[in-house]
């Protein structure tokens, strides 16, 4: 029992340390370098073998889950605030917008490769935040069109501020508002869902209904421990979908590509 309450109290503290930099960083920005560090340490409890142990052990009882359920509402929305300003900072020139989409180059060439992102792809990112590193470097490196949707109207403002910068507004374009009031989600090829949007089951089902029936939709989400920073997807969708888990060693998040069933074997992807 000493060992849950242990677990626990770490939950608390990250919790309350995290929550408490994003309100000293809305005051003092400079604050915000305190809040990336204290984010990079959620990363690092997430990716432990003995927190994985703990959540093993204690994860279903009701005090973990609920400190698990507020640190990850605390800490998707420090990471919106951090994001808006990393992007001030690139939209200002005081954060170079070459090494910001270099950092993801590596990882997301992979991804490209693996689902088939070429120039004459047309890729929907839903739930691209106002930083929108994987989309703008999905666009980079695939040369293919994207779309970028966010509920947030101010993330909105700052990716197309961001793309601008960047170089790449010919490729990338951003819009709030529902799936279907786009016409992009009829010609999209690839639709990426981000492992911080909550509603993931009701954006699939939306996109199945839309979409081209050969549409690949790459979903990003954290169960478990990973949780913690991401949004679950618990639901069995093998039934309709081919599922094809895409597994990448100490990732803070996981990935699923479905395909209809209709047109794909099911297979795995593994990284090495």
């Amino acid at each position: 029992m000493k060992s849950k309450y242990a677990f626990l109290l770490s939950l608390q503290s990250l919790e309350y340390e995290i929550n408490q930099l994003n309100a000293f960083s809305r005051e003092y920005p400079e604050c915000f370098e305190l809040l990336k560090t204290k984010l990079d340490d959620l990363c690092r409890f997430m990716v432990n073998d003995e927190n994985e142990k703990r959540w093993h052990e204690w994860g279903t009882h009701d005090e973990v889950r609920q400190y698990s359920e507020k640190l990850r509402e605390t800490s998707v929305k420090a990471l919106c605030d951090m994001e808006k300003y990393q992007s001030r900072l690139l939209i200002n020139k005081e954060l170079e917008a070459t090494s910001y989409i270099e950092q993801l180059s590596h990882a997301v060439q992979e991804e490209l490769d693996l689902f088939g992102i070429g120039p004459a792809s047309r890729v929907l990112f839903i739930g691209s935040g106002a930083y929108p590193l994987s989309a703008l470097t999905i666009a980079k490196e695939s040369r293919a069109k994207v779309l970028c949707l966010d509920i947030d109207e101010e993330a909105v403002k700052l990716g197309f501020q961001v793309a601008s910068a960047s170089g790449l507004q010919a490729l990338v374009d951003f819009a709030g508002g529902r799936l279907s009031d786009h016409p992009f989600i009829q010609e999209a090829t690839h639709v990426f869902v981000a492992s911080l949007v909550a509603n993931k089951l009701e954006i699939v089902e939306e996109v199945k209904r839309t979409a081209r029936p050969d549409t690949k939709i790459i979903v990003r989400y954290g169960n478990g421990l990973k949780s913690l920073f991401n949004y679950p997807l618990h639901a069995d969708l093998s039934y309709e979908w081919n599922l094809t888990p895409v597994v990448r060693t100490n990732s803070l998040y996981d990935t699923v590509l479905m395909e209809s069933k209709l047109l794909t074997q099911e297979r795995t992807i593994a990284f090495d």
